[in-house]
């Protein structure tokens, strides 16, 4: 099959995948929806037995009906569309790497192809390890938003490799920086998810887990992602030694990459010795995914240097 052919197959999976994320931020939607409305309980009731007025129910104030802290159907739908989204969306970067015959990380486009897969991946294979089927919201809408602006704005016909990427450190690095970027995402989810939950508490939000319990979650998969990006600074450093002679030269790609690093190092370490809990520690991993957006973003577009490869 042509190369041509391969690109136009990729482009349809591609906007086939950004269909059905779509279908799974609606479903996973009216499922917040219909959890808020089940966990929803009138205020005066709950000043009536708090105050133990007569004839009020026997029972704690702060109780939520059981089923609402189960995902309910349109989780469950939300999660099956998800899976088929990001089979298509794999798909996709594979035609994509087919019809470059080559891996399809050379420009702005490809990157978040298969960034946005790697985060999704990390998202549905979490299954594994514990249900993060609340994140639903955040994860669907960020793969419809990220893959429409990158394939509307920095889609480029598939060219070949420039010298410097030709090596199989291209392999390792790219695809250990997006894994530390999909645990990062999720991370800062579950940072987004408590710092609402610290200001507000009813409707579904009553139905997450605690504040702690996903500060906690999101300290997890930061730490995860930080052991990631470290391996990818220091992967980096080899490369830029055989591709051009020295391990650093303070090129922008290479300092972004570095403060990012010492973002969620200095996350890490005032969580674990200084204390920090609760909103700080939950914005302090916010700040460092909008550095990695910044670096993916306004890095690629508005700086020069040698890693300057936004194919536009």
């Amino acid at each position: 099959m042509p190369p041509a052919e391969l690109d136009a197959w990729s482009l349809l999976l591609v906007y086939s995948a950004m269909a059905v994320y779509t279908l799974a931020f609606v479903a996973y939607a009216v499922d917040v929806a219909r959890r808020s409305a089940a966990t929803a309980v009138p205020e005066e009731a709950r000043e009536l037995v708090s105050a133990g007025a007569p004839g009020a129910p026997a029972r704690p104030a702060a109780s939520a009906p059981a089923p609402a802290a189960r995902p309910g159907r349109g989780a469950r739908i939300g999660f099956a569309l998800i899976v088929i989204a990001w089979a298509l969306h794999l798909g996709g970067a594979v035609m994509r790497g087919l019809a470059a015959g080559r891996v399809p990380w050379a420009n702005m486009y490809e990157f978040a192809l298969t960034g946005v897969a790697v985060i999704v991946g990390v998202f549905v294979l979490s299954r594994l390890w514990r249900d993060l089927n609340f994140l639903g919201v955040f994860i669907s809408g960020l793969a419809t938003v990220f893959l429409g602006l990158a394939t509307v704005n920095f889609y480029v016909t598939p060219t070949p490799l420039p010298p410097a990427l030709q090596s199989y450190w291209l392999v390792i690095h790219v695809f250990v920086a997006t894994l530390a970027t999909g645990f990062f995402a999720l991370g800062s989810g579950l940072s987004v998810l408590q710092l609402i939950k610290e200001r507000r508490s009813s409707g579904f939000l009553r139905a997450l887990p605690s504040t702690v319990q996903l500060e906690d979650l999101a300290y997890r998969v930061g730490v995860i992602g930080f052991i990631f990006w470290t391996f990818t600074l220091i992967a980096g450093a080899i490369w830029a030694e055989h591709a051009w002679g020295r391990y650093w030269g303070w090129d922008t790609k290479e300092v972004w990459t570095f403060v990012i690093w010492v973002v969620y190092a200095g996350y890490i370490h005032a969580r674990a010795t200084r204390g920090w809990r609760g909103s700080r520690s939950a914005w302090l991993q916010l700040v460092g995914f909008a550095a990695i957006i910044f670096n993916y973003s306004v890095v690629n577009l508005f700086f020069k240097g040698l890693h300057a490869y936004s194919g536009l």
